[in-house]
């Protein structure tokens, strides 16, 4: 990685850049360091082995651990919810790796929540003394943001996380896990970026979220996402947008798509996971999956799509509709994140993120 990306992404991690910057320049800066090679890139040669591969790969320069979700409110009150751990290899300032404060990694982590009129994001940042990852007994954890096994075994799984009147302390339980790809190796450019890419897409929640210094009891779905890379997209590339749905018709499944950007933000590669209700995947390569943007909206003077199409072989075609277009979380890098849902070939909702916009 260059010294200069380095330097830049410490700015906009330890510091939140300028706040009157524009968005589209931190998107253009994050996307630069996002670009760069950091550490080992994955091989497919590799077998992923549980539960060490639930830890963390420092010889991979970007990994996390992200969690989004579908709630309900016994009032009836619809909530989305998004918790996000990110690892970033630094090299730069690996001589200092001596100190227990200094490890060679960034560490941040982003929360936020929705409920259909508003959303709300929270981010922190730290060292390694304030970060605890383990593979098992699983732990993923940045001061008091923390993702756990409650058990020996990896589920079920406790999210803890509170910041100014918003919260989360919910059990995820009782999902198949899925390898997308080429058993977990995931291609995500033409120029062959690839990354080790695992979920759970079916857990099933219970707890307590608190918005707005309201507590709901809630349940609902939720979606683990595990992502390990030396870098995700090329350089030229100007962002991604990813979805994940959960069926709503009894015995469908779920379905993952994911989309890299070129810099004219037309899609440039795509990839593809059907996943049946047990968790058998058959995956879609690039040239097997089209996605086409039906609507766009502006949030934030950022323009974004809020609707698409997505085309499998031999499939009806999917439309996926965003639930609240105002899902941008405003943070030191601003991104999209919200719920979404399908209709046509595939009835679901999940979630979205559009990053790069």
């Amino acid at each position: 990685m260059q010294f200069t990306g380095l330097i830049l992404l410490i700015i906009f991690v330890l510091t939140g850049c300028q706040p009157d910057a524009p968005e589209a320049k931190k998107n253009n800066a994050a996307m630069a360091v996002l670009g760069q090679e950091l550490g080992e890139p994955v091989s497919a040669a590799h077998s992923l082995v549980f539960p060490r591969d639930h830890g963390a790969h420092p010889e991979q320069g970007v990994e996390w651990w992200y969690v989004t979700g579908n709630l309900s409110a016994q009032d009836g009150t619809q909530f989305g919810m998004q918790w996000t751990l990110f690892r970033v290899l630094d090299p730069g300032f690996s001589a200092f790796q001596g100190s227990p404060w200094w490890d060679g990694q960034l560490y941040f982590a982003h929360f936020a929540l929705q409920d259909g009129r508003t959303h709300h994001a929270f981010e922190r940042y730290g060292r390694a003394g304030q970060v605890e990852i383990q593979a098992s007994p699983f732990i993923a954890r940045l001061d008091n943001w923390q993702l756990a096994s409650r058990e020996s075994s990896f589920l079920p799984l406790r999210l803890q996380t509170r910041e100014s009147g918003y919260g989360l302390d919910i059990t995820l339980a009782n999902s198949p896990q899925v390898l997308h790809g080429e058993q977990g190796y995931s291609q995500k450019t033409q120029q062959g970026h690839a990354s080790f890419y695992y979920s759970y897409p079916f857990l099933q929640v219970t707890g307590t979220l608190t918005y707005a210094d309201t507590h709901y009891e809630v349940t609902g779905q939720a979606w683990l996402d595990r992502e390990w890379s030396s870098g995700l997209i090329h350089s030229q590339h100007g962002g991604w947008d990813w979805f994940s749905l959960q069926s709503t018709e009894p015995g469908q499944g779920a379905l993952m798509a994911f989309c890299t950007r070129d810099e004219e933000h037309a899609y440039a590669y795509c990839s593809a996971s059907e996943i049946s209700s047990s968790g058998e995947v058959t995956a879609y390569p690039d040239e097997q999956v089209t996605l086409t943007v039906l609507d766009r909206a502006k949030t934030h003077d950022v323009t974004h799509p809020v609707s698409w199409q997505l085309q499998l072989p031999g499939k009806e075609a999917v439309i996926i509709d965003a639930l609240q277009s105002d899902s941008l979380n405003t943070l030191s890098v601003p991104y999209w994140e919200g719920r979404i849902r399908s209709r046509g070939g595939f009835s679901g909702r999940g979630y979205g993120e559009l990053f790069g916009y």
